[in-house]
């Protein structure tokens, strides 16, 4: 019972936005809207830099990064927030110019709703992009009995849960699955919304609160989502084969080690799709706040503030809230890209 209140407490707020403090007439209020993947550790970050900031309040609505770009290109917020970064085609629609800044870091998991609440269930790397293309349709199945001979698998359809809006989440999974299976890649493919099989066991749910709470309301079921909203629910989660082959759970060192790797170009836009070292996690990624390049004088000064409190006090809480610390010098190519937002 108190997972379902935490879980439907979640969606209360996904649905409202977060509003960080009570707004006076004096107030400046910036607006932000896109991704659900970061959405803990933002409204937590906007609440506290509203409380410490006389005179601003930030308010974002988690509504998938597809529509948090939207939002920018039509000019209805003051910033936005994907998991999939930018298209070049998205940037040059936004007619002022675009600053994209890794702000955070996080896995992408598998939670799973098993009878007896089995942990630890391990999927082979060519196991799991199978069952998002549904050739594997029950819990028994030989090829993940194989991999877990000291769990009782149930005799049960598996229920494939995915998200239904244009979503970074399903961007950065689709891509890892790709980059892991050439079948994934050729029937299914990357992207924010992709065609995914037409089976009555793949069922939809919006944003990661949506497909956490189907998961666990859903015996049987399987879906990806943000690790943070699994370990705020307690949700079950398997255990990955990376490419080395080594199982890994998520929420250790696993994430940071696949992410290590990572040398960013000029435009701050880089992806690990299928890390090889061999205690890395397999599906890990950054997350971007976007920011007008040019803009309302006053407003580019909160939001480079807003900006380097994410730096500085917000990775303090990364980890405790199921995200990754970005590394030492991501902080400081992020804190001088910032300047140019004018």
């Amino acid at each position: 019972m108190m997972q379902r209140k935490m879980i439907f407490a979640m969606a209360a707020l996904l649905a409202l936005g977060v509003q960080a403090a009570p707004a006076t007439a004096d107030d400046l209020r910036l607006v932000g809207s896109g991704a659900s993947f970061p959405f803990p550790i933002y409204s937590a970050w906007f609440k506290d830099f509203s409380k410490k900031t006389k005179g601003v309040s930030v308010d974002y609505q988690a509504k998938g990064s597809g529509a948090g770009i939207q939002d920018l290109i039509n000019q209805t917020v003051d910033f936005a927030a994907s998991d999939a970064a930018m298209t070049p085609a998205e940037i040059a629609k936004v007619q002022n110019g675009v600053v994209l800044l890794p702000m955070t870091a996080g896995e992408i998991v598998l939670a799973y709703n098993l009878p007896g609440q089995p942990k630890n269930l391990k999927l082979p790397r060519d196991v799991y992009p199978d069952i998002f293309l549904g050739k594997i349709t029950r819990w028994n199945d030989p090829r993940i009995a194989a991999a877990n001979p000291e769990i009782k698998l149930p005799d049960l359809p598996i229920t494939v849960v995915r998200r239904s809006d244009a979503s970074g989440t399903t961007f950065v999974f689709t891509k890892h699955l790709a980059a892991v299976s050439p079948e994934f890649k050729e029937k299914v493919g990357q992207g924010t919304n992709v065609q995914w099989p037409q089976s009555d066991k793949i069922v939809a749910a919006p944003k990661n609160d949506g497909v956490t709470a189907t998961i666990k309301q859903t015996p049987g079921a399987i879906g990806y989502i943000e690790y943070g909203y699994a370990k705020l629910t307690k949700a079950d989660i398997a255990l990955l084969q990376n490419k080395a082959g080594n199982y890994v759970a998520a929420g250790g060192e696993g994430g940071a080690i696949a992410l290590s790797g990572a040398e960013f170009p000029p435009d701050l836009i880089v992806w690990i799709d299928d890390p090889a070292q061999p205690k890395a996690y397999p599906i890990a990624s950054f997350t971007w706040m976007l920011f007008y390049q040019k803009q309302d004088a006053q407003k580019a000064g909160y939001l480079r503030q807003l900006v380097a409190y994410g730096l500085t006090e917000g990775q303090k809480i990364a980890d405790s809230m199921g995200y990754i610390p970005l590394p030492a010098n991501v902080i400081e190519k992020v804190k001088a890209a910032s300047a140019k937002i004018q």
